[in-house]
C-alpha cells in the first residue's frame, strides 16, 4: 500500500503499531535460532504469495455467521472506501484503494462504467442531486465528472491537491471539495466556474451542506468550525479553539432549520452550536474519537442528536436539555464508523468488524444486525424509497442490504 493512502482501519488510532506483534522466543544455539527464523519468514512469504496482494492488508478478517446481503460487488481488489446510490435509478458508484471507481447495477452487479485513470486511492464518489452526473475523487485531489446519460463521457476534471472530502450540492449541479490547506472549492458542473472559500493552513476533513442549500458548515484540523455563505464566499460564523474543539473535527451535522449544529472531534469532545456560536458541550474530551454524528430525525416530536464513537458507544441526546436521552443497547459493542437515519425511527451504524446494526433511537432497543462483511465498514449510503443500504468495507467488497421491517 502506498504511504499516502488512508489508514486501513479507524482502530489504528486506538492501538499502537506493535500491538499485534508477538514476541518470539527460541530455545537453542544461534544457528538453530537463525534457521528457525529464516524458515518462518520463508513460510510467511509463501503464504502471502498464495493468498494474493490483499492478504497482508486484511489479516484481521473474520468469518461471518451468515451473509444477509442481497448482492455483493466484488470487482474491487483492495479496500472500498466510499460508495453512493443513484437518486432515481438502480445504480451505485464505489471507489477504493485499488485506484478505481465503478458504476454498477445494484440488482445484478453488472459494471456499467469503470474509472481507471486515478493514480491514488479513490476516497470520494457521488451522483449529483438529479443523477445526471457522477463524480470520483482520489486522495491526491484529482476529481473527474462523467455524464451518466452519455455513456459516462468525462465532462470535467480538476486537481486540487490532497483532498479531505468531496460532495455534491443537494439542489444544483454544484460540486464541492475540501483540501489539505483548508481551501474549499465550489464548482458549477459542467462549466467548471469556480469559487474558492479560503483556508487558514488547517486541513478540512468534514463538511455539511445546510438544508437551505445556501450555507456550508466546515470543520478543520485545528478544531475550528466555520459556517460559510456560498453565494458571497464569506464566513457567517467561526468558532475557534478558545471556545470550542481543540483538535481535528471528524463529524458534523445540521438540523433541518439550519439553526442547530452538532460537531464531533477526534479527541472525543462533542458540541452543540448555532448560528451565534457554541450552545453547550455534550461530551468533554476523552480517549475515544467521535466518528459520526446525526441531528434532527424528520418527523420526530423533539430534536435529538446522535453520536457514535470508536469505542462502540451510540448515544441519543436531548438537544433542548443538552442531556443524554438514551444509550443504545448492544451486548457485543463494536466501534462505530458511520451513522445514518432510517425509516421507522431507526438509527443505523456501520461498525468495525463489518456488522451493520439498527436500533429504535427512542428506546435504544436493538432492532437488527446485518452480517456479511468480513472487515470494517468504511461507508454507508441509504435509499429511503427502496429501504436499501449500500455498504463498503475493508474486505474489498460493497454490499446491498434490504433493511428489515420494524418488528422483525
Amino acid at each position: 500500500m502506498r504511504e499516502n493512502t488512508p489508514p486501513r482501519s479507524p482502530m489504528d488510532e486506538l492501538v499502537g503499531e506493535d500491538d499485534d506483534d508477538e514476541e518470539l522466543i527460541y530455545v537453542g544455539d544461534a544457528d538453530e535460532v537463525l534457521d528457525a527464523w529464516e524458515q518462518e519468514e520463508a513460510e510467511d512469504e509463501e503464504l502471502d504469495a498464495e493468498a494474493g496482494p490483499a492478504a497482508e492488508q486484511h489479516a484481521l478478517r473474520r468469518s461471518p455467521v451468515q451473509d444477509d446481503a442481497k448482492l455483493t460487488f466484488t470487482k474491487h481488489t483492495a479496500p472500498v472506501f466510499c460508495g453512493a446510490l443513484h437518486p432515481t435509478e438502480e445504480l451505485a458508484v464505489t471507489g477504493g484503494e485499488d485506484d478505481k471507481a465503478y458504476v454498477w447495477h445494484i440488482r445484478t452487479g453488472e459494471v456499467l462504467h469503470e474509472v481507471m485513470n486515478h493514480s491514488d486511492s479513490v476516497v470520494a464518489v457521488g451522483f449529483s442531486y438529479d443523477g445526471s452526473f457522477v463524480a470520483t475523487g482520489d486522495m491526491a485531489g484529482y476529481i473527474q465528472v462523467f455524464k451518466v446519460s452519455q455513456n459516462y463521457r468525462q465532462v470535467w476534471e480538476f486537481t486540487v491537491g490532497d483532498m479531505g472530502w468531496m460532495r455534491w450540492h443537494t439542489g444544483a449541479n454544484v460540486l464541492m471539495a475540501g483540501c489539505e490547506a483548508g481551501e474549499v472549492y465550489v464548482w458549477r458542473i459542467p462549466s467548471g466556474d469556480c469559487k474558492v472559500l479560503p483556508g487558514h493552513e488547517a486541513r478540512t476533513e468534514s463538511a455539511e451542506l445546510l438544508h437551505d442549500g445556501k450555507r456550508l458548515l466546515v470543520g478543520y484540523g485545528n478544531g475550528h468550525v466555520k459556517l460559510w455563505d456560498l453565494k458571497s464566499g464569506t464566513p457567517l460564523l467561526e468558532v475557534d479553539s478558545t471556545v470550542g474543539h481543540k483538535e481535528n473535527i471528524t463529524a458534523l451535522a445540521a438540523d433541518q432549520d439550519g439553526q442547530l449544529f452538532v460537531t464531533g472531534c477526534e479527541d472525543g469532545s462533542l458540541y452543540l452550536m448555532g448560528p451565534g456560536g457554541v450552545l453547550g458541550q455534550l461530551v468533554a474530551p476523552n480517549e475515544y474519537p467521535i466518528e459520526s454524528v446525526l441531528v434532527d430525525y424528520p418527523g420526530f416530536e423533539m430534536k435529538v442528536a446522535a453520536s457514535g464513537t470508536l469505542q462502540g458507544k451510540l448515544t441519543i441526546w436531548d438537544t433542548a436539555r443538552q442531556t443524554k436521552r438514551v444509550e443504545c443497547e448492544d451486548d457485543n459493542p463494536n466501534g462505530i464508523t458511520k451513522l445514518v437515519w432510517l425509516k421507522d425511527f431507526t438509527i443505523c451504524a456501520g461498525t468495525l468488524g463489518g456488522w451493520i446494526k439498527g436500533w429504535d433511537f427512542r428506546s435504544g432497543a436493538k432492532r437488527f444486525t446485518l452480517d456479511g462483511h468480513t472487515n470494517d465498514i468504511q461507508s454507508l449510503s441509504y435509499d429511503r424509497q427502496r429501504n436499501l443500504i449500500l455498504s463498503t468495507s475493508e474486505d474489498c467488497t460493497a454490499k446491498i442490504f434490504e433493511v428489515p421491517a420494524a418488528g422483525q
